[in-house]
């Protein structure tokens, strides 16, 4: 600045308008209508999580010392996260190009004391909550308006805070499909270790080991060995094969993730040791919405294989079982509609896992020439992962009412412990009833004390 270059950003405009150079005495001028001009959102708010995450990730980007902005205004914007100032975010406006700029730009505003927060659950404005927080609004010198809302920080905020639960939610899978195991009065050979070191996925050793070890003692298991049925369907058989897949699709996820959460995304970047600002595309999503798009494929298949679980439960034709689970069937529809919920899950999730990084709209006058959509798949990954849950929740209310029918023959310890603290919360099914309370019950289960400790053990 002193020396009078041009550095895009700094002492130039934005996108197309690269080109025009800004006076030294108006650059404050310049962030400060880009933060306002970019925070174009639009639809929901996101969630106090998913902006908690956004601020601890941008400030964990601006911190690698590579952005051109004032240690003491990453400080402020960790005051804000500190004090549960927390700036009203709109879900939708981002492409993932440059970053998740309308998003960001929403985050910077609240920096500013401009636009609206959630403080304590209610809405109020920036400057308000600033002030009764004690903390003074930044004012944003050359560069700083750029630095904040470069970045894949909302794709990644959401995204990961999806494939967080994601990653559980595949240790319950390998529960509620043991569960189901034993139900279907189904055979634990194909979880061998032999045979699945003959094919050594790192996910699928992981599900195996997890499945004979909830399924170990069970006296169901023993009182059919020697039926001589030879092999289970697929849902039941290749567990371990298809579980294992997911695992292994988070695992990769993950990974892509914690690199980017400590990276340095905005552009120009900074080079103090030799005084270099040099222009660069870490901004762009395409690394996150990739991996986003994968886990919601891998998230979506393991919601599929468990449909395939409750209906060979409720299903009569593919099973011993009485039709849905019901004694007096045709007087009473049992759990009939319970599969019907998960496969209109399941197929609502075909539509979410369709890739949005296979899409591209050119934006900013085409100097944006090919974007990510990173944040679409972001929060695509979110809605499949929900529905997941559901899924398994509906899952373990058919499993556990199918093993009403085998007493007093008794599942393994895990399994009978769980169904007992299940049984708190959704009884017996005997006579029909209203259904949706028992799903809502199950799914805050899935979500509980008694599931998170079984799946503490899990590997």
């Amino acid at each position: 600045m002193a020396n009078g270059e041009r550095i895009y950003g700094i002492t130039t405009g934005f996108g197309t308008f690269a080109d025009v150079a800004i006076p030294p005495d108006r650059l404050t001028e310049l962030q400060r209508n880009l933060v306002r001009s970019h925070a174009a959102g639009v639809g929901d708010a996101l969630s106090d999580a998913a902006v908690r995450g956004m601020m601890a990730l941008r400030a964990n980007a601006l911190a690698r010392g590579r952005s051109g902005i004032r240690v003491s205004t990453v400080e402020t914007l960790l005051e804000m996260l500190g004090a549960d100032v927390l700036p009203l975010v709109p879900e939708k406006g981002s492409v993932g190009a440059s970053g998740d700029l309308a998003p960001l730009a929403h985050l910077a505003l609240a920096l500013i004391g401009e636009g609206n927060v959630r403080r304590g659950g209610h809405v109020v404005r920036a400057a308000r909550a600033l002030k009764d927080a004690r903390i003074s609004p930044v004012t944003l010198e050359a560069k700083e308006g750029l630095a904040l809302v470069n970045g894949v920080q909302m794709s990644v905020a959401v995204g990961g805070l999806a494939l967080a639960r994601a990653i559980r939610l595949s240790r319950v899978a390998d529960l509620a499909g043991a569960a189901s195991v034993d139900a279907a009065r189904g055979s634990d050979a194909a979880f061998d270790p032999r045979v699945i070191a003959a094919r050594p996925h790192p996910g699928a050793i992981a599900s195996a080991r997890n499945l004979r070890k909830l399924l170990a003692g069970s006296a169901i298991r023993e009182s059919h060995r020697g039926c001589g049925k030879v092999q289970d369907n697929y849902a039941l058989r290749c567990m371990p094969q298809v579980h294992g897949a997911a695992r292994d699709a988070f695992a990769h996820a993950r990974g892509v993730l914690e690199r980017e959460m400590n990276s340095a995304t905005d552009n120009p970047l900074v080079f103090a040791e030799k005084g270099d600002v040099v222009s660069g595309g870490n901004f762009h999503g395409a690394p996150v919405g990739l991996v986003l798009d994968y886990a919601a494929i891998a998230a979506a298949d393991l919601a599929s294989i468990s449909e395939r679980r409750i209906e060979k439960l409720v299903n009569p034709a593919l099973s011993d079982l009485p039709a849905f689970l019901v004694e007096e069937g045709g007087l009473h529809s049992g759990l009939m509609m319970a599969q019907v919920t998960a496969a209109a899950l399941v197929s609502e999730n075909k539509a979410l896992a369709h890739p949005a990084s296979v899409d591209s709209i050119p934006t900013s006058a085409a100097r944006e020439d090919h974007v990510s959509m990173s944040p679409i798949a972001a929060r695509k990954l979110s809605g499949v992962v929900e529905n997941l849950a559901f899924v398994l929740a509906i899952e373990l209310v058919v499993a556990f009412q199918a093993m009403e029918f085998l007493r007093p023959l008794a599942s393994s310890r895990p399994i009978e412990g769980l169904r007992r603290s299940f049984r708190r919360v959704v009884d017996r099914w005997t006579a029909d009833r209203e259904l949706a309370p028992d799903l809502a019950a199950a799914r805050t289960f899935v979500d509980g004390d008694a599931v998170s400790r079984l799946v503490a053990t899990l590997a």
